[in-house]
């Protein structure tokens, strides 16, 4: 990065200030944030995503207009936000604090965040399928119960049945069985299916029980264990495809849409 190099959005120096809660120093830290695309334009990080909604449907540098998108994949025209081909990429070279990445495709981040632009409240669905894939109970808890007190926008029902259409329309019950979490699967189906409450192990329904999680009135047509990936696997599909994992899930039934 030259030293008089600065974001062609912002036209700051293309450093940001970060936290160091480490060491002696403790404060501020200034740090590079250098974003190099191919036409040499620099942004910071967050200067080009904030232009993810132009750069997603042209594939052109937003400062010079330079077409950034290889493998000659052009512009999506039938929808703005999904990519047209899976092979089409943006390559990037980007110095941030830990080092400097050689060949970093953004297109990926750039759909996301166009999407999430287009439609805000997939925000914490999206959120909610991290906490799914990553295990964290308690964080699916506290979103669910903060939606539920929102006057707007999605909710909770809606937001565990939501298929992330840049996810292969995998939905949170599919990623928390591909990543082993048994106790997301379990809060999932007690939340979204009618599945009947004896069915689930006693200690589950006690730290339900303790947590005050009320389960909600679930219609077959709205079984979360119903919904279809992009690949046509239900969550009982899913986790035929680990059963070692699964085995005993998969025996009891447990899994089968509409079962109770």
């Amino acid at each position: 990065m030259a030293a008089t190099s600065v974001c062609k959005a912002c036209e700051e120096p293309l450093v940001v200030q970060v936290e160091d809660e480490d060491g002696d120093n403790a404060g501020p830290q200034t740090v590079p944030d250098d974003l190099e695309l191919t036409c040499n334009c620099h942004f910071h990080w967050q200067c080009l995503l904030d232009q993810s909604s132009e750069v997603a449907i042209s594939l052109k540098c937003p400062s010079c207009d330079t077409a950034l998108a290889q493998n000659n994949g052009g512009p999506s025209v039938t929808n703005s936000f999904l990519q047209a081909t899976p092979s089409v990429s943006i390559m990037t070279r980007y110095t941030n604090e830990g080092g400097y990445q050689e060949g970093l495709d953004i297109l990926p981040a750039i759909t996301e965040e166009a999407y999430l632009e287009a439609n805000p409240e997939a925000r914490p669905a999206r959120a909610l399928h991290v906490m799914c894939s990553e295990g964290d109970v308690d964080g699916i808890v506290d979103l669910l119960r903060d939606i539920e007190q929102e006057e707007s926008g999605a909710s909770p029902a809606q937001l565990i049945r939501y298929q992330d259409p840049l996810g292969g329309n995998k939905s949170g019950l599919h990623l928390a069985l591909e990543q082993g979490r048994e106790e997301v699967v379990w809060l999932l189906l007690w939340l979204g299916s009618p599945l009947r409450t004896d069915a689930f192990p006693e200690p589950l329904r006690q730290i339900a029980q303790a947590m005050n999680l009320q389960r909600p009135a679930t219609p077959l047509s709205d079984d979360i264990r119903a919904l279809k990936d992009e690949r046509g696997r239900s969550a009982e599909a899913t986790a035929e495809e680990h059963e070692g994992v699964w085995a005993a899930l998969l025996q009891a039934n447990v899994l089968h849409p509409g079962s109770s």
